[in-house]
């Protein structure tokens, strides 16, 4: 009986994609603290995160559960809970639902403005980005970069009470580290999204312009946290730093282009995700310093 519980609670951990979920996690909390809310007042910090983590893990649970079918067909996600069978769709839909009532509920009682941006960001990622376009247009990566930039908005949103322009360029510094994150994974794995007949860039404009879409969403994103830094007020020391990790990022996307390899594409995938995160930890230091 333990083992079945223990079995069936790290199937409902595998629904939720605990990495993705934490990461987003720390893009709500850097906009969170970039507002510079009173540091003391930990326990609505507590709460932004039992908030987002609710509902970010809910819709991920919808997503899985929608896309069960051509998950099967991947061999990346074929053992993936639902289509290998150990979490059944009835389960992962009520799973889901729960998670998701309890966050949004959670982040109406903070504020219905952060409960609003909340809810955007679920509703584009789950109706508009994998019921409607991710199997129909390779452009559904733009509103899939969309709802993964709503996180950091609605932390900054809770903050501060309103949207502003500095919620807006860090929300905009996410979306264009999506397409590095996203197209450099399409590469690694083109044979399975090929067999499931996901569209994507690289398999409509081939892998050379994908890498130059890359290099060119590297600079954008690096620039958008650039300019955030900077309407926040931190230091330039902080945002040195921002532009000199952004410069690595930046060198190795071009290096792709120059000597592409798949070695190089998944060395790629994971310097845009480190760079990513150090980005989010020099946003929450340099406005903790301020």
């Amino acid at each position: 009986m333990p083992n079945i519980i223990s079995n069936k609670i790290k199937s409902y951990w595998q629904l939720i994609k605990s990495l993705q979920t934490f990461l987003l996690l720390l893009t709500g909390l850097t906009g969170f603290l970039s507002s510079r809310c009173p540091y003391t007042d930990w326990q609505l910090t507590l709460w932004l995160l039992i908030s987002l983590f609710l509902a970010i893990s809910g819709t991920t649970i919808y997503n899985m559960a929608f896309d069960r079918k051509i998950d099967a067909l991947m061999e990346r996600t074929k053992h993936r809970p639902i289509p290998s069978g150990k979490v059944s769709l009835s389960e992962a839909i009520i799973l889901g639902t729960t998670l998701n009532v309890i966050g949004l509920g959670i982040a109406f009682w903070l504020s219905p403005i952060y409960a609003l941006v909340v809810f955007a960001g679920l509703f584009i990622d789950f109706i508009i980005y994998t019921v409607w376009l991710k199997q129909r247009s390779e452009w559904s990566i733009v509103w899939g970069g969309l709802s993964g930039g709503m996180p950091i908005l609605a932390g900054r949103v809770l903050g501060t009470g309103i949207i502003d322009a500095e919620g807006i360029f860090l929300a905009l510094a996410i979306l264009f580290w999506i397409p590095t994150h996203i197209m450099t994974f399409n590469m690694r794995y083109i044979d399975d999204y090929n067999n499931a007949a996901i569209p994507t860039f690289v398999k409509k404009y081939g892998f050379d312009k994908s890498r130059s879409i890359i290099a060119i969403s590297t600079v954008l994103s690096a620039i958008a946290f650039s300019i955030a830094a900077f309407f926040l007020g931190i230091e330039w020391g902080f945002i040195r730093v921002l532009i000199i990790l952004a410069s690595i990022a930046t060198g190795f996307a071009i290096y792709g282009i120059i000597k592409p390899s798949d070695k190089m594409n998944f060395r790629l995938f994971k310097i845009a995700s480190l760079n990513m995160i150090f980005a989010m930890i020099i946003i929450i230091l340099g406005s903790i310093y301020f």
